[in-house]
């Protein structure tokens, strides 16, 4: 289960807690029988630890919710986006990343 700093976003707060957000917000596209999503569970709680307070990180399960995944051109996952002002910054398709190449990748946002 993810760790109490990361947040559940859904297609009904995606644009309040997502797109109007103040911070950067990294975004987890998953499913629950995604393997690879959950081999990379523990590194987006860990990064969701680390940059309490700067960036909001938060999984959206794109079984539960397919409006937002749809309107993202979401085709695999995992797909991790990176927004800052509403706008899609960076983008990571599939689990081969290390958590280092993630923290850069989110560094360069704030």
């Amino acid at each position: 289960m993810a760790s109490e700093n990361v947040k559940v976003f859904t297609d009904g707060n995606f644009s309040a807690d997502v797109l109007q957000s103040p911070r950067p917000v990294l975004v987890d596209f998953w499913a629950e029988w995604c393997g690879p999503c959950k081999r990379i569970a523990p590194t987006v709680d860990q990064l969701a630890s680390d940059f309490n307070g700067r960036v909001d990180i938060g999984k959206l399960n794109v079984d539960d919710n397919p409006r937002t995944p749809a309107q993202y051109s979401v085709r695999g996952i995992p797909t991790l986006l990176i927004f800052k002002g509403g706008q899609v910054v960076d983008t990571v398709v599939g689990a081969q990343f290390t958590r280092d190449q993630l923290s850069s990748m989110i560094e360069k946002h704030l």
